[in-house]
């Protein structure tokens, strides 16, 4: 049986060394929490960071919210105590920054207790061109999570609206993860005053296929899960097709046709996704745990 869908509409990174934001996101309606312990706190907080975080998820309150734990990355001098505490924490996942090859995800993987998933992102030219790998390397492997910050500076590209230079990365990363059968996130948008701006790159980020968008502020979440989740029309055509489809397969035909459209089992199995994920979503903001 398929996992069931998680909505990944809006997933929020929330500096581990802030006590105050660790409390205030157990209200936040966001899909997904990334309590970070790395780029969000400044080397001598790392280790106040990491002992708060774990205070937090001891502490609860964070369902029906999937919570992630960014841990620094390998070589890093935090590496190896955030990957301990975060293996024997109530994370739902941790994730891996950085991450460009499948030995380095496999070492994060073995540390990490069965039913823990591990996100990775990818972040560099060298994890562009390893996507493949980086997705392929672990069962425990579910998320990849486009860093496209990090990515501008090595690439030396800018920051446009309908971000050119990074349609290869986005691509690719794209594929790699569904060729694998793991989610995707696009990176985040840093201009809090630009609200216009940012809808444009939430709606870019879900014509490419991406879940949802990784956001560094809260004043995003409204717009990130509205433009990520399915619209009534949306769901209104879903259900069309497979009730059609239903109809025919059950009178026995093999052809069915909506509204001019020839309808084959490819557009039944992506309504039907459709609909579970609307379903998911309405279950997660009545505050079921998926």
């Amino acid at each position: 049986m398929p996992d069931p869908i998680r909505p990944r509409r809006s997933v929020l990174y929330m500096p581990g060394s802030n006590a105050r934001a660790l409390e205030k996101a157990r209200a936040l309606p966001a899909d997904a929490l990334i309590l970070d312990l790395e780029d969000a706190v400044a080397p001598d907080a790392k280790t106040l960071a990491r002992d708060q975080v774990i205070a937090a998820l001891n502490h609860g309150g964070y369902a029906p919210r999937e919570v992630v734990i960014r841990i620094n990355g390998s070589g890093s001098p935090w590496h190896a105590a955030d990957l301990s505490a975060a293996a024997a924490s109530k994370a739902d996942a941790v994730l891996l920054p950085k991450a460009e090859g499948a030995g380095q995800v496999r070492a994060v993987a073995a540390a990490l207790p069965d039913g823990m998933e591990l996100w990775c992102m990818i972040e560099t030219p060298l994890a562009i061109l390893h996507a493949e790998e980086i997705a392929a390397a672990s069962a425990k492997t579910t998320c990849l999570v486009m860093g496209t910050s990090d990515l501008a500076t090595d690439l030396n590209a800018l920051h446009t609206p309908r971000r050119e230079p990074f349609a290869t990365s986005l691509s690719l990363c794209l594929l790699a993860a569904r060729a694998y059968g793991l989610a995707a996130l696009d990176g985040v948008y840093l201009d809090l005053k630009d609200d216009t701006g940012f809808e444009a790159a939430c709606r870019h980020g879900r014509q490419f296929g991406f879940d949802g968008k990784t956001l560094i502020h809260p004043r995003q979440l409204a717009a990130a899960n509205k433009i990520f989740a399915p619209s009534d029309d949306d769901i209104a055509e879903a259900d069309i097709i497979v009730t059609a489809f239903e109809q025919a397969q059950a009178a026995g035909k093999g052809v069915v046709v909506v509204n001019g459209q020839l309808v084959e089992n490819l557009h039944v199995a992506a309504a039907r996704r459709l609909l579970d994920l609307a379903d998911a979503i309405e279950a997660r903001q009545n505050g079921a745990v998926t």
